[in-house]
């Protein structure tokens, strides 16, 4: 079975690899890489998804609820900031921090509601696979990206032939590869909760029938 996972997670990374590319082959000079192309839509589809697992993780694993909760919080203000243009177009400029703004107070809300078991149910996650495929997301995200991204580097590398598609391709690849490999974290998570969640039914339904 974990083979199985591992050769579909194979073929979902070269799939997404497959479609950052075919923005490419389809618009060649005209590409942009930039708001409202595939890759974009790609990145809302893959955070929301995200948002989604890790708060159905939060709804039956009480020993993991804590880090899923702050999982699904972080996933939903991705979702929202990649989705910013919309929500500034078709709701109120400034909608997305607003949003953003609204799910950072409930998040501290429920932390400090539930501050007595935040230490170990962060220690929990961090035992399980799921967390270091996270972390290499979130690393991959938050940090390479944005190195791999600076303008000053194409700069410097490319100088007056400096292309600004070339930086946004390997910027929004790299962020795309990042929030691909924190779904496959949401989606590792969702497993464990469930095969916990049908241990825990196994139990029960054995003490009942002894």
């Amino acid at each position: 079975m974990f083979l199985l996972r591992s050769f579909i997670y194979l073929l979902c990374l070269a799939g997404v690899a497959s479609l950052i590319q075919l923005e490419g082959f389809e618009l060649q000079q005209n590409a942009l890489y930039s708001e409202e192309t595939l890759t974009e839509h790609m990145q809302d589809i893959l955070t929301f998804l995200s948002a989604i697992l890790f708060f159905y993780a939060s709804r039956i694993s009480s020993k993991l609820k804590v880090a899923s909760v702050l999982l699904a919080a972080l996933t939903a203000m991705m979702f929202v900031r990649e989705f910013d243009t919309y929500l500034d177009m078709y709701v109120f400029d400034g909608a997305w921090q607003t949003i953003v703004y609204s799910i950072l107070a409930c998040t501290f809300v429920y932390l400090i509601r539930k501050r007595g078991i935040i230490f170990s149910s962060i220690q929990a996650y961090a035992q399980i696979p799921s967390y270091g495929i996270c972390l290499s997301g979130l690393v991959t995200l938050l940090a390479f990206s944005r190195i791999m991204g600076r303008g000053e580097f194409w700069h410097s590398i490319m100088g007056e032939s400096y292309v600004r598609i070339v930086k946004n391709i390997v910027e929004e690849g790299i962020e795309t590869l990042g929030y691909t490999l924190i779904l496959i974290s949401a989606i590792e998570l969702v497993l464990l909760c469930r095969k916990q969640l049908n241990k825990q039914h196994h139990h029960v339904g054995n003490g009942v029938t002894d």
